[in-house]
Parts: C-alpha cells; sequence; structure tokens
C-alpha cells in the first residue's frame, strides 16, 4: 500500500463573495478549470465530468491505459480546491483495513486505539482498483454510500466534501479482480481520457520539461466553498417535462432487447443530480435537456448490463444508450417558463 498525505495548499488571499447562486458555482468552476489546465491539457471536457461528479456528491471511476494521466487528473483536481488528499495503490495483498484504519492496543492507556487508515480525507485516490481483493474494494462500499466507516463497532465520520476517485487498467486482466455491478453502481460517473493529440503531447512536453507541472499549483478555493456549492446545486430548477425526459431514458434502458439488467433508481437519482450540476458549471440556474445528454453516456453506461448475445454483436453499452437517446422526442424548454 502507498498511502500519501497531500496538505492542501493553501488557496489565494483576499475577500471573495460567498458561493449563493448557480452563477456562483458557474464562476467557481471556471476558476477551477483554468487553474487545473496549467498541468492538464486537452481534457477539458473530462475535467467538467469530474467537476461535475464531486458537486453532485459522487464517485468516480477513470478507466483507461496506463499513462493518460488519470492520477494527475485527481492530484490536480486535489490541489486546485485546497482539499486534503490521499492515495492508496491497489495491491492484491492490501488489506481492507489498510484502507479503512485499525485498532492499536496502547500498552500505557490498557485500551485500544483507533489509527484512522487513508479513507479519512477530503479526496481518496484509488489507483488501480480493480488489483484488490474484493473484500478490500468492499470495505470502501459503506464510506461511498454513506461517507462514513464502522470499525469495530464503532462508526466514524468521514468529512465532507468527501469523494473517492478510483482508476483501473482495462488492458490488464492477470492479477485483476473486476469491480462487481453493486460496486460500480456506487460510482456516479465512469469515463476515460483517451490519447492526446499531437499538439496537445507537444504542449505536454514543453510542461514538463523543467518540471512536474502539478506541484506548482496553488489551491484557487477551499473546501468550504465546494460545501457551499454542493448545497446550491440542489435549488437548481429542473422542469417537470424535463424530469419526464430523463425518466424516459432510464425506463428505456429496462425495456431494450440488448440490455439485461436496466438502470435502477440510484441511477435515475445521479442522473437528476449530474444535470442540476452541469446546469450550474455552465452557470445557469435551471436545467436544459441538453445538460441532460452530455451526462448520460458517463452516468449510464456502467450501470446497464448487455446481454451475452449482444455482446457478441459488439454491441456496446455506449452504442445502445445513444440509440436510445436518439429516438425519445427532446422536450421544449423556454428559460423564461
Amino acid at each position: 500500500m502507498n498511502s500519501n498525505q497531500h496538505q492542501p495548499p493553501k488557496a489565494a488571499t483576499g475577500a471573495t463573495a460567498p458561493i449563493a447562486t448557480p452563477q456562483d458555482v458557474g464562476n467557481l468552476s471556471k476558476k477551477i478549470i483554468a487553474n487545473v489546465e496549467q498541468a492538464i491539457v486537452g481534457k477539458r471536457k473530462q475535467l467538467i465530468l469530474s467537476l461535475v461528479t464531486w458537486l453532485s456528491g459522487g464517485h468516480l471511476l477513470l478507466e483507461d491505459v496506463p499513462g493518460v494521466a488519470k492520477t494527475m487528473l485527481a492530484r490536480a483536481l486535489a490541489r486546485s480546491v485546497g482539499c486534503r488528499f490521499k492515495r492508496v495503490q491497489c495491491t492484491p495483498d492490501l488489506l481492507p483495513t489498510d484502507v479503512t484504519g485499525t485498532s492499536i492496543f496502547n500498552q500505557k492507556s490498557g485500551e485500544f486505539e483507533f489509527r484512522a487508515g487513508p479513507v479519512f480525507t477530503q479526496i481518496l485516490l484509488a489507483d488501480e482498483i480493480n488489483r484488490a481483493t474484493p473484500r478490500t474494494q468492499a470495505s470502501l462500499l459503506e464510506a461511498m454510500a454513506e461517507s462514513r466507516v464502522t470499525a469495530d463497532g464503532v462508526t466514524h465520520l468521514l468529512e465532507p466534501p468527501f469523494v473517492v476517485i478510483a482508476t483501473q487498467n482495462p488492458v490488464d486482466h492477470e492479477g485483476t479482480f473486476p469491480l462487481p455491478e453493486a460496486q460500480l453502481d456506487r460510482f456516479m460517473m465512469k469515463f476515460s481520457l483517451g490519447y492526446p493529440s499531437m499538439e496537445e503531447e507537444l504542449r505536454m512536453l514543453e510542461l514538463m520539461q523543467h518540471q512536474h507541472p502539478v506541484d506548482t499549483l496553488q489551491a484557487v478555493t477551499s473546501a468550504e466553498e465546494i460545501k457551499r456549492a454542493q448545497q446550491v446545486i440542489r435549488k437548481v430548477h429542473v422542469d417537470p417535462r424535463v424530469r419526464q425526459y430523463l425518466l424516459q431514458i432510464v425506463a428505456e434502458t429496462r425495456r431494450h432487447s440488448d440490455i439485461a439488467l436496466g438502470g435502477s433508481p440510484r441511477a435515475t437519482i445521479a442522473l437528476f443530480r449530474c444535470a442540476q450540476s452541469m446546469a450550474a458549471v455552465l452557470g445557469r440556474s435551471y436545467v436544459l435537456p441538453d445538460d441532460i445528454k452530455k451526462i448520460v453516456a458517463p452516468v449510464m453506461n456502467h450501470r446497464v448490463i448487455i446481454r451475452p448475445e449482444s455482446r457478441l454483436r459488439k454491441v456496446t453499452a455506449d452504442k445502445v444508450i445513444d440509440e436510445i437517446v436518439g429516438e425519445i422526442a427532446v422536450p421544449t424548454i423556454q428559460p423564461n417558463a
């Protein structure tokens, strides 16, 4: 196990207006994105989705080939928001207590004392999570679902805003333990970063010539502002027609002929929360159908199970979700309504 404690850099001094409206959330998001892009090149779409996930109170799973800046994205985000950050390198011999913590007998006091594990932070990076055994993977379930950890019959609350950013490599199969559907459903979004373009990779070489660009990032906000933004997002208006549109998408995943298991009510709630967050990140106080289209794939593609016979025909979850969205009529929403 490699558990790294990173003290958050201090946020820039100076009085800032409190986060009170979705427009404030949009301005805050712009600051975070601009700061992270000093170190991460060409990943604005994925960065926005990461912010949407965190502001929605969810957790993120990044699945991609090695070396495309999955870990760097998590580190850059943590440094930009001034939150405590820890990293766990998952391996087959990693124990649940290595993540949650354990009780150690104190000979002086004659009592057991709880030593907190790396999960007691605000941003936890679980690197290569599919290399950990199912038992260790399960140790994160309570923390992800309820933001608390129970050890030796005692419940310990985790400090908000708590988020788990997990990574896994799809090309590694030797010595891995695929995440079960129940745990995949705990992640609000799952997406890939992809390879950079030649221009982006050239810019990356320039940034890394003298030092690692993440090490120079300074915090542009604080944990308190992130918590306030999470509260403001709940007030973003969702028109009844947009709610119906959202529900139709989830309902169709349960009836589609290529899908063995469709989206659960948890998927509906995740889609609803992420739509609110996407609208706020874009500076709006109301949700548009386009907001749902932007997030439906990363929210839903890991929550549906494609039938074996459909997989043989090269049918993927992304293709099915795109097909469902394309067949449902999009409601017309007037901003002034």
